[in-house]
């Protein structure tokens, strides 16, 4: 194994964005505590030239190499040059492709970066992504009832970034903090519509990435409240009668990483969707 430093070089060639193989990539060697990878991504590579550049530099710093790559001439080059230096390689849709062959009795269409072709999934992610920038933080609060789901919750249980991850889903996302001492918008108490999430999170956890949110801008609260252990149980309390109150949808986000909390909001989204009467 060639490490040095408690690292390693980590190759990842794509013919399109590379999303896929930086996802898998990332999934796979954070399993290994004791050794970090030095990626290096190369996206776009559609042609021998520049694969010949890609290649320069998997010899000059060897390591896994891992590829998402339709051209057979590109493989069976790559491929080659990994079996010369002695780096192992490994394309990762290439078995799932052979799978979907078997069973489909089809042949694939080879195109690169289909994924990402302009289709109406397409568009309905970018006016998802429209939607929820323009509805972040408590903004626009008139058309809530256009939303596929609607976040709230108190400071700091990560309702920006959780909209945002699901807006690349297509799913239409507004979020409304719960603010202390600040009534609710009439606008949320009678939605039919949307999926309602109310996100809350230990007292402990909120006042820990509250006091780093502060560290790092450098700035002290105007006050206490906003990290005092009481004040900030109570925030949580009063997000929970909501909750029960108006019955919206219940989610700890405590040791939950952004991700998590997406996929369990789209798990919730789903649920209501398949228990909906269709018409």
């Amino acid at each position: 194994m060639a490490t040095s430093n408690n690292y390693f070089h980590l190759h990842l060639v794509s013919d399109s964005t590379g999303e896929t193989l930086i996802t898998v990539a990332r999934a796979v060697s954070v399993q290994y505590a004791n050794v970090s990878p030095v990626e290096h991504v190369y996206p776009l590579v559609r042609s021998q030239k520049q694969l010949d550049r890609v290649l320069d530099e998997i010899e000059e710093a060897p390591g896994i190499v891992l590829f998402t790559i339709l051209e057979q001439d590109l493989v069976r080059r790559l491929e080659q040059k990994c079996s010369e230096i002695n780096v192992p390689s490994l394309s990762i849709i290439g078995p799932v492709m052979q799978l979907f062959e078997a069973y489909l009795g089809a042949a694939t269409s080879g195109r690169a970066g289909a994924q990402h072709s302009l289709n109406a999934e397409y568009f309905k992610r970018i006016d998802a992504l429209n939607y929820t920038m323009v509805h972040d933080d408590g903004q626009h609060y008139e058309d809530l009832e256009q939303a596929d789901v609607v976040l709230v919750g108190v400071s700091r249980t990560s309702k920006t970034p959780t909209s945002i991850y699901l807006a690349n889903r297509g799913i239409r996302t507004a979020n409304v903090p719960l603010v202390p001492g600040i009534p609710l918008p009439h606008q949320l108490e009678g939605l039919k519509r949307p999926l309602v999430v109310c996100l809350h999170a230990a007292p402990e956890r909120l006042i820990q990435v509250r006091q780093n949110r502060l560290l790092s801008l450098g700035a002290a609260p105007a006050n206490d409240t906003y990290i005092d252990r009481k004040a900030v149980a109570d925030e949580v309390a009063l997000a929970r009668k909501l909750s029960l109150k108006y019955n919206w949808a219940l989610l700890d986000v405590t040791r939950r990483s952004i991700e998590e909390t997406a996929a369990a909001v789209m798990k919730l989204y789903t649920d209501r969707q398949r228990a909906q009467p269709t018409e």
